[in-house]
């Protein structure tokens, strides 16, 4: 039906354009076949997305179980390589039992929205990723919502707490700067006050820890009670897919419980048939990581980075390193400046970092020569005088 009055949708041009003025529209990067770009923009942290073990692990999967799962989890869509890589992927990380979900986004809204509901309590902080945080709107729970890393305010929040259920909530590794969250501490506060703690190591797998088994490994937790990690395929492991990790009654819930698991299509075989190929390397060559972190330590000394910091002053490794260039326009100049060059950066802006914030998102990968991280940074630091920034 049409007439002459207003469109419903008429207002969406001026959001448009007030969006475009503030320097905050958005456009998919486009990489195509044969453009010679140095990729320090994706979370391919050990740089194997394209090693032919893992296109192999992905080609053999496609060949023997198609193209999709066809179905979701519990009617199809579970292919004994989903139930294979679930049980490997628990022993390497040092948990009894995982679950795989389509995406690291809907493992956290399943893992958090299974456990705790109306009635219930979330204590999170301001640095956790989006998908944590509309799990815990999508759950009802009461949430509280404390400043980053501060181990001590979840504590007071957990003893002032009316409610019998509680959820803390966490990023291992921050995605913006490449901190990391004083997860020993949060998981003493957590169990001190009858609280379970759910972390999320898709930046920590691949880059942190014994091996690459990352923070929880790192402090010595994997496997404690009370403890639920999410983690993913599609960062270090190259691949796509989201993994819950924790006790088989953890498991068994999440298979009842979690919408995200029952209701959406299972992950593509050749997906997990990949991530399988990428765990095996990871667990065969366990100094991936350590190649990695020295190209994060040679970027952030060329350009110079100032790496996050310990309690004990000592800097803070991951694949992450941010450059904050302040307002949005400039950022997304240095970044355009970077690519017309051949190195692609990220660029994060509001709502992804406060406003005020906007930077440069540099990922490091553990295959880049010493060369290539001097050219990148002869780039980078070009673009950012290019601006102003420097």
């Amino acid at each position: 039906m049409t007439g002459d009055g207003p469109v419903a949708l008429d207002w969406l041009h001026e959001a448009a354009a007030a969006t475009l003025a503030a320097g905050l529209h958005r456009e998919p990067v486009v990489r195509r076949e044969g453009q010679e770009l140095l990729n320090l923009a994706s979370n391919d942290y050990l740089g194997l997305s394209t090693h032919p073990a893992v296109v192999a692990g992905a080609h053999l999967t496609l060949d023997r179980w198609g193209a999709g799962a066809t179905a979701s989890r519990l009617v199809a869509g579970t292919t004994a390589e989903h139930v294979d890589f679930e049980r490997e992927i628990a022993d390497f990380l040092g948990f009894p039992a995982a679950l795989m979900f389509s995406s690291g986004y809907l493992g956290n809204v399943g893992a958090i929205t299974a456990l705790v509901g109306r009635g219930d309590l979330i204590v999170s902080d301001t640095g956790t990723h989006a998908s944590l945080i509309d799990g815990c709107r999508l759950s009802r729970a009461r949430v509280v919502v404390v400043d980053r890393g501060d181990h001590e305010a979840v504590a007071a929040a957990l003893a002032e707490r009316t409610e019998d259920r509680a959820l803390v909530v966490s990023d291992s590794i921050y995605s913006v700067d490449g901190a990391a969250a004083p997860v020993a501490e949060l998981y003493a506060a957590a169990r001190a006050h009858g609280a379970a703690l759910l972390v999320d190591e898709a930046h920590g797998l691949g880059v942190r820890g014994p091996g690459g088994r990352g923070v929880i490994a790192e402090a010595g937790l994997s496997g404690a009670p009370d403890l639920v990690v999410t983690t993913v395929a599609s960062k270090s492991l190259g691949a796509q897919g989201g993994i819950v990790l924790g006790p088989q009654v953890l498991r068994g819930h999440l298979v009842d419980r979690a919408r995200p698991f029952i209701f959406d299509t299972g992950l593509a075989p050749a997906a997990v048939g990949g991530a399988r190929a990428a765990l095996g390397l990871l667990r065969t060559d366990p100094e991936m990581p350590n190649r990695l972190r020295r190209n994060v330590i040679h970027m952030a000394e060329r350009c110079d980075i100032e790496l996050p910091r310990r309690v004990d002053g000592t800097p803070e490794v991951s694949a992450v390193l941010s450059i904050v260039v302040g307002e949005p326009q400039p950022a997304v100049a240095a970044a355009a400046a970077c690519r017309e060059q051949g190195v692609l950066v990220g660029c994060f802006r509001p709502p992804s970092v406060p406003a005020g914030t906007s930077r440069l998102r540099l990922t490091m990968r553990a295959d880049l020569t010493a060369d290539d991280v001097d050219r990148a940074a002869d780039v980078v630091l070009a673009a950012l005088r290019r601006v102003g920034a420097r």
